[in-house]
């Protein structure tokens, strides 16, 4: 199905010189969809004063204009086709719904250009939205940033203006404006937009960080690494674009026969008009004998058996949460043998959560008792392991003391009086380091097991003695491990986890799921490489991530999944399929009724094939009066289309959940037997 939006996005380096490139992309967009919609008011009214009996002159002209409205853009694109000497649907589509109209199927016609307009003005706003989230990622990064002088003072400079070598001082609360290593502070920055990472890195003198990260508390000044242009977030913007611009165009079955199927049927009524007359048939009869072949042989019935059933597949995803973004998207979810998933968002649900109150032998509390002095010490903190800790607390319903004295060190932790006591709450090392006393060496061996077993470990200590650890990690998604399991049967092959946190939370997570390959530390060009990768092995990857990491991957899969609740814009536009209510189990579902619909449309396409073959045979043969010929026609447009309604019902959602854990495959034709 052709669109009006030829023109390719501005590449990255031009960055925000791109808005009146974006702005055209959406005002063509914009208008296509108001043609669209003008052409469907227009067949809305028209329609119920043809049943009602009321005469032509009444329901003609609103016809025409939903021709008109709508039809013009499928037909210019068309004959653009044909200008370089080529045929398509779109063309032959207005081709059927004119010669429709010249025999008295005023109706039929126009259904045929409604249903083509809305189609190819949702492609337009989609491809359109898409652009639009890819240039705004650039917004990300800040504008300006501070540049320190070599003599001592500082100037606030274009972000664009930096060049390498430069240092550059990132405050408290600022966004980092180019990527770069730390010279000289310590702060904790938040880098989910490019690791995935659910909590804030503590970083250095000698660290990295990235154009467009959160620095959270501390000053850091940082040398540029890099231009603006190849910065990680630049590069981001770039393999999206890149991607969707070179992913492999996939169509519906009735579009990849098009130029075929066009070109004979066209030839035919030509045939079946002229060569009549040339044995002394009536002109007039072969005329009428040919608009009869275009009528029974035109692709209404094939498109129709193609749409219904992805469509209600659609409907009925949708109605649960999903929203599948075209039939063409619905068609290909079906397809995937491959399933790669992000961590942070996807399989978890990207929030820290406490896991393990340790108290220590000696310190003579209770689990209770130690949360109570944690959370007071952390309440003033906005940093995320204190919001974890103080929500565990008020989770249990607990009452926080008021603590005093509160103080905050970057990448180290909190004080605070509590109580009467001093309570450090915070990084191990800094209270137990070269420490040999009983409480710290049982602090140390609690801190091992937990971050041996991919949890943060965070050391409660009064009066500098440690008197406890908190576990705190990403809680696993209740329906993780019963995912991948559906997906590994659905796929017949064990999901890859590419993710950006550090390995042995991603090995921990993994091993809990039953995720055997493992790639961590993944940057996102990491990830659209493993996709590729899958790619040439021949494999169809569907991609489920939430992030802007994951943006390039879901753009270079053969289908990305976005997680809806966290999800972030890029990740959403970008995707093919967006899980609305953020319910992971969803996705198998979704994926096993796309293989019912594509079922659905063999059934169909084989009873539009017999329907046509026997009226065109019909014609060509013997002779096919009219209006039985419109009968056969529209009867097997009705029959296909009812077919695929079955996909609507609430049993085709249910059946297709019971695909992935059951292995049915085959239990889609039994629905139709019953």
């Amino acid at each position: 199905m052709s669109t009006t939006l030829t023109e390719r996005p501005a590449p990255a380096t031009a960055a925000r010189g791109s808005t009146p490139p974006r702005r055209r992309t959406r005002v063509l967009a914009l208008a296509e969809a108001r043609w669209a919609a003008a052409a469907t008011v227009a067949f809305l009214i028209a329609l119920p004063l043809q049943l009602a009996g009321a005469p032509a002159w009444a329901w003609a002209p609103v016809y025409a204009i939903a021709y008109a409205t709508g039809g013009w853009e499928p037909g210019w694109a068309g004959l653009r086709a044909l200008r370089e000497k080529t045929l398509d649907v779109d063309l032959l589509m207005i081709v059927a719904a004119v010669g429709a109209a010249s025999i008295g199927q005023v109706m039929d016609g126009a259904l045929l250009i409604v249903i083509f307009a809305t189609s190819g003005a949702l492609e337009a706003l989609a491809t359109a939205r898409t652009r639009d989230s890819v240039r705004g990622l650039l917004d990300l990064a800040p504008t300006t940033a501070t540049r320190l002088l070599d003599g001592g003072g500082e100037e606030t400079v274009a972000t664009g203006d930096l060049v390498v070598g430069d240092t550059v001082l990132i405050r408290p609360g600022e966004r980092v404006g180019a990527d770069g290593r730390v010279v000289d502070g310590v702060g904790e920055v938040d880098q989910a937009t490019i690791t995935g990472e659910p909590l804030p890195v503590a970083k250095r003198a000698g660290d990295e960080v990235f154009a467009g990260t959160l620095n959270g508390t501390g000053a850091l000044r940082v040398r540029v690494g890099r231009d603006a242009s190849d910065s990680v977030i630049a590069r981001i913007v770039r393999m999206v674009e890149e991607a969707s611009g070179t992913k492999a165009p996939t169509q519906l079955f009735i579009e990849k026969v098009e130029q075929r199927y066009s070109l004979g049927m066209v030839l035919a009524t030509l045939a079946v008009f002229l060569i009549p007359p040339a044995f002394g048939a009536s002109a007039t009869g072969s005329l009428l004998r040919a608009m009869t072949f275009m009528i029974v042989a035109s692709p209404c019935a094939v498109v129709l058996a193609t749409m219904p059933p992805l469509l209600s597949a659609i409907a009925n995803a949708g109605r649960h949460g999903v929203l599948v973004k075209s039939a063409v998207v619905m068609e290909r979810l079906g397809q995937a043998d491959a399933v790669a998933l992000d961590k942070t968002g996807t399989l978890t649900e990207g929030t820290p959560r406490v896991t393990d109150i340790r108290p220590l032998t000696g310190s003579g509390l209770s689990e209770e008792d130690l949360l109570v002095l944690a959370a007071a010490a952390e309440h003033p903190s906005e940093h995320p392991l204190a919001r974890a800790v103080v929500g565990a607390a008020r989770e249990r319903g607990l009452d926080l003391p008021v603590a005093a004295d509160f103080a905050s060190a970057p990448g180290v932790g909190v004080t605070a009086t509590v109580r009467g006591a001093a309570m450090t709450v915070g990084a191990p090392a800094r209270s137990a380091d070269g420490a040999d006393d009983a409480p710290s060496l049982q602090a140390a061996a609690v801190t091992e097991e937990l971050e041996h077993g991919g949890r943060t470990a965070v050391l409660v200590g009064r009066d500098g003695t440690p008197v406890g650890v908190l576990g705190i990690a990403d809680r696993l998604r209740p329906d993780a491990a019963a995912t991948v399991s559906a997906l590994a049967t659905l796929t017949g092959g064990t999901p890859m986890l590419l993710t950006g946190d550090n390995p042995r939370a991603a090995a921990r997570l993994a091993a809990e799921v039953g995720i055997t390959d493992v790639r961590a530390g993944l940057l996102p060009q990491d990830k659209v490489a493993a996709v590729r990768e899958q790619e040439r092995a021949g494999r169809r990857v569907l991609v489920i991530g939430d992030g802007v990491n994951d943006a390039p991957a879901l753009a270079a899969a053969h289908t990305g999944v976005a997680m809806g609740r966290a999800g972030s814009d890029l990740a959403l536009e970008t995707a093919d399929v967006v899980v609305v209510r953020d319910e992971l189990a969803t996705v198998p579902t979704v994926v096993a009724l796309s293989r019912r619909a594509r079922r659905f449309v063999a059934q169909n396409l084989l009873i539009a094939s017999v329907f046509i073959s026997g009226l065109v045979v019909w014609d060509l043969v013997g002779h096919l009066p009219l209006p039985l010929g419109v009968l056969g026609h529209e009867g097997s447009t009705v029959i296909v289309g009812l077919n695929g309604l079955r996909l609507l019902r609430e049993s085709a959602w249910r059946r297709a959940g019971t695909e992935g854990t059951e292995g049915t495959e085959g239990t889609g034709d039994a629905e139709g037997a019953r």
